[in-house]
């Protein structure tokens, strides 16, 4: 049963970063470069909603397979880098939540209002939290991989 939840759980972790992968080093570099505002931004947003739909079932799921892990061990003897993996996975949460719950819901209401500037902004905003979120999820993985 362990290995399932193991595998859930990394399977969520995987999403979680390889969706940001995608996003920054793939999807944003190109949109920036050919589409005008006007596109972008509702392209953007449109693109964020399915994937951010996707990171909170995946923080669903990272949180659940993680307790249920964590349950059957003495945290006291659990390597440090448990520890910090759980740590580092509450505070990538936090952040993933002020993005929902701020700039992004000022994404899509400047999206649906054709207020590009404001938009712009948003979508700004998001960028440097999204890159937080990623430096942060590889080093939980780091962390857990290596600090025992």
């Amino acid at each position: 049963m362990y290995e399932w939840f193991k595998f859930f759980h990394l399977a969520a972790g995987v999403i979680w970063l390889g969706g940001m992968a995608l996003v920054i080093l793939a999807l944003r570099p190109v949109v920036l470069t050919r589409w005008t505002p006007a596109e972008r931004l509702p392209f953007m947003a449109a693109v964020l909603s399915r994937f951010f739909a996707m990171v909170w079932l995946s923080i669903a799921v990272l949180l659940a397979t993680g307790l249920w892990m964590l349950s059957g061990v003495d945290m006291k003897l659990a390597p440090k880098g448990w520890h910090a993996m759980s740590g580092i996975g509450l505070v990538m949460c936090l952040i993933f939540a002020h993005i929902w719950f701020a700039p992004f819901r000022r994404l899509k209401t400047a999206v649906q209002a054709a207020d590009w500037p404001s938009a712009g902004k948003a979508l700004g905003q998001i960028h440097p939290l999204v890159l937080t979120n990623f430096a942060l999820g590889w080093l939980a993985a780091a962390a857990v991989i290596i600090w025992r």
